[in-house]
């Protein structure tokens, strides 16, 4: 289930050289639509022109056999999206284009711009036209106004202008371009597709997407590098000084999907481990596991497998819940949650539950689920959350709260488990959250459970004192 207070953020996904470009990055989208269900849209180019369809809503809603028949050519972007920066609807669907002296560009983006409402503000007095409010759109125009001669020098130079977490998708006529920020903070896994004796290279914000479509992983796009791919062949280059690198944590407690290799690492087997040393470290006297689908799954496996404790689903997740639904006029406690989760009475029922979720932001989520397992009957509710307490927001792409919403940033762990209403309240510590990832080398950040942030977060504190709407 997902947690009270994170969001999902976005899925790219993009392939060159396949006459059937654009149905294959549709298939990468329904791999990635765990990213993102706002939106979604997808390029295609042949050669000599783009085509671009963008809608709101689910991918499959929205590419129908006869949208995906328009979109002819040999090379295809796709993404799929939750806003992080900028206002809901259409217009900040991506993929976004632009014609300009470049040619013909799209571009699709997976993260957050530190800078960009400083770079916004300075398009804007030299006469930059914005048509929407996300950060991705302040790229294209750093590009558009770029005197470099070739598309390559002139997004070589916007990037060095922006700050944050990027990993781009660029779509020209004759070329694609795949670049991730110098401190690798979004996933971009990198493969090739086999067709007609050639390898097709395809790109990714996950390796689901690749397994969906018969792809082979090769590994990632550095952090810091640039991939150009045109007819000729590949380049691949440095465009940044190398940095520290700050691989987002959150991507393996909660983000991807735990069937992914994220940072060349096994989702599920970063999270079953998070769940054993979660159980080493915050053991409890209990009868069963029960994990907070979905995303709490992995990790009480591993609880249970390093505890001892029986393992039992018994909290069933209703997988077909729309984005809206009609709520009964009669008053119902907890109606949102108990219209996703439901419990087995019958596996509850006297006995002590471990809960295991992946993580507890507000409180609100986790305060309606302890109490639906205790009204099944449950003796006990012990709640353990595989990662440290969140403590901070992310400015990188995760839409977190505010730090006021964030209930560990002001209450103590104690304080917390008696406002969720549980026996007892554990959390993972830091130690073994770096432990559960392998993080022997400190490329990971921990911004959210630390309060310490890799980079410069000027512009950020800019766009909160404007008390301007930030997702």
């Amino acid at each position: 289930m997902k947690p009270d207070g994170f969001r999902e953020e976005c899925g790219i996904f993009a392939i060159y050289g396949h006459p059937e470009a654009a149905k294959l990055a549709y298939l990468g989208l329904y791999g990635l639509q765990h990213r993102g269900q706002e939106s979604a849209g997808i390029c295609a180019g042949d050669g000599r022109r783009l085509l671009c369809r963008r809608g709101l809503g689910l991918v499959a809603d929205i590419f129908t056999e006869p949208v995906l028949a328009e979109l002819g050519g040999h090379s295809a972007i796709g993404h799929t999206r939750y806003s992080t920066a900028g206002d809901s609807g259409i217009l900040n669907a991506q993929p976004m284009t632009v014609d300009c002296n470049k040619g013909h560009l799209a571009i699709a983006h997976n993260g957050n711009l530190t800078n960009a409402i400083d770079l916004r503000r300075e398009l804007d007095a030299a006469g930059s036209i914005f048509q929407a409010t996300s950060d991705t759109e302040v790229i294209l125009h750093l590009v558009a106004r770029s005197r470099e001669r070739t598309l390559a020098a002139a997004l070589r130079e916007a990037l060095l202008e922006i700050e944050g977490a990027y990993s781009l998708l660029v779509l020209a006529q004759d070329r694609l371009i795949v670049v991730r920020d110098p401190r690798g903070f979004r996933p971009l896994a990198m493969g090739t597709l086999s067709h007609d004796g050639r390898q097709c290279p395809v790109f990714a914000s996950e390796t689901c997407a690749f397994d969906l479509i018969g792809a082979e992983y090769t590994g990632e796009v550095e952090p810091g590098e640039m991939v150009i791919v045109e007819a000729a062949g590949i380049t691949r280059e440095r465009f940044a000084p190398e940095q520290p690198r700050s691989h987002c944590v959150f991507e393996h407690v909660y983000f991807s999907r735990p069937d992914s290799t994220v940072f060349g690492r096994s989702v599920q087997d970063s999270r079953e481990r998070l769940g054993r040393l979660l159980a080493r470290e915050c053991p409890a006297a209990a009868d069963l596991v029960v994990p907070v689908p979905d995303s709490g799954v992995a990790a009480a496996v591993g609880y249970s497998a390093e505890s001892g404790i029986p393992y039992r689903v018994a909290l069933i997740r209703n997988h077909y819940v729309g984005r809206t639904f009609i709520e009964p006029s009669q008053a119902i406690r907890d109606f949102g949650v108990k219209l996703k989760l439901n419990p087995i009475r019958s596996l509850i029922e006297g006995r002590r539950v471990v809960l295991v979720d992946d993580s507890l932001v507000r409180g609100t989520t986790s305060r309606k689920i302890v109490r639906m397992v205790r009204q099944a009957g449950a003796r006990e509710v012990h709640l353990r959350i595989s990662c440290p307490p969140t403590i901070s927001p992310c400015y990188y792409g995760v839409d977190t709260p505010s730090k006021g919403e964030l209930i560990a940033s002001h209450n103590t762990v104690e304080e917390i488990r008696d406002f969720v209403g549980a026996d007892s309240l554990g959390y993972l510590s830091m130690e073994g959250l770096r432990q559960a990832v392998g993080d022997d080398r400190g490329h990971f950040c921990y911004a959210c459970y630390t309060g310490h942030y890799p980079t410069d977060l000027v512009g950020i504190e800019k766009l909160l004192a404007s008390d301007t709407r930030r997702r």
